[in-house]
């Protein structure tokens, strides 16, 4: 299977001068279409741009890499943060892709893209598709496609609202899978903190980078706040004590790292505040039933 990188193609390239005020939507927003029906078929790597936001309507049968998880579908459609790595390849010859990649500053003073549960953390945003919601969503890339050809000074907001618009309709798909409080209490606003300090750590780019806040106790003291008060807050909310969540990330990033990267265990211990390497074998196997290097392995075959 000979594979291509997509990402090489969807990149924001640097542009010649233009005026400040027409260019600064231009780097910002972009939509694309491929379609492949012969043996080369194509697949994409993780984005490199951590700026980027990414929305990918998928036709055709597909493996899907997101974060420590693999899925397959027919017909889909991806959201994608510029936190979380994720790849996908295409198992049939015959694919239809459509994208649309921006990234915060587009939507400055228009929405904030994190208040939405398809680019918050803990969630895999991945709607599997009938024939007759790919047929919706698909016109809506194609109207975008349309409005970005146009010469209309007001274009880049139209495609804004576009692509609220594809948001929104997805959400409805499953609304009860995606929720927000709508009554923030202090325990709510103790997990939501707790938290984005958890997932500010994420992802791990470098084996010179190591997560800081590592225990419980990290994070109370980052929050000012007794352990206990922290824990209660999050067992109310989440079901979950400080340490679970904590170990459920770790591990996660750990099941990515091994998956993704060719570092050794040790800079993958040590990269995930581990300071001796039993420790994190020992913490690894008691969560996933495997040894990491075992783990490696059998993702690899």
């Amino acid at each position: 299977m000979k594979k291509t990188n997509l990402s090489e193609d969807l990149k924001l390239d640097d542009r010649v001068w233009m005026p400040a005020d027409i260019n600064k939507d231009i780097q910002h927003f972009n939509v694309f279409y491929v379609r492949h029906n012969n043996d080369d078929r194509f697949n994409c790597k993780p984005f490199s741009r951590k700026s980027l936001y990414k929305i990918s309507l998928l036709k055709g049968k597909t493996r899907l890499y997101y974060a420590d998880k693999t899925m397959e579908f027919d017909c889909g459609l991806l959201f994608s943060n510029p936190n979380i790595p994720y790849s996908w390849e295409h198992l049939e010859s015959e694919q239809v892709a459509y994208f649309c990649i921006f990234t915060d500053e587009f939507f400055d003073q228009f929405i904030n893209l994190n208040e939405y549960p398809v680019f918050q953390p803990g969630y895999v945003p991945l709607f599997q598709l009938s024939p007759e919601q790919f047929t919706d969503f698909e016109n809506l890339f194609k109207q975008m496609l349309s409005e970005i050809a146009l010469e209309f000074s007001y274009k880049y907001d139209s495609l804004r609202a576009m692509v609220l618009q594809l948001i929104l309709t997805a959400l409805k798909l499953n609304p009860s899978t995606f929720h927000r409080y709508k009554d923030s209490n202090g325990s709510q606003r103790i997990v939501s903190i707790f938290m984005e300090l958890l997932e500010r750590q994420f992802p791990i780019e470098s084996t010179m980078q190591r997560m800081e806040l590592r225990y419980p106790t990290d994070f109370a003291n980052q929050l000012s706040i007794h352990i206990n008060h922290l824990n209660h807050a999050l067992k109310q909310v989440t079901g979950k004590t400080t340490s679970q969540l904590i170990a459920i990330r770790i591990m996660q990033e750990a099941r990515s790292l091994l998956q993704h990267t060719d570092w050794n265990i040790t800079e993958i211990a040590w990269c995930l505040g581990f300071d001796d390497l039993p420790h994190f074998i020992n913490f690894f196997k008691r969560n996933q039933q495997l040894t990491p290097k075992l783990y490696r392995k059998i993702q690899a075959s």
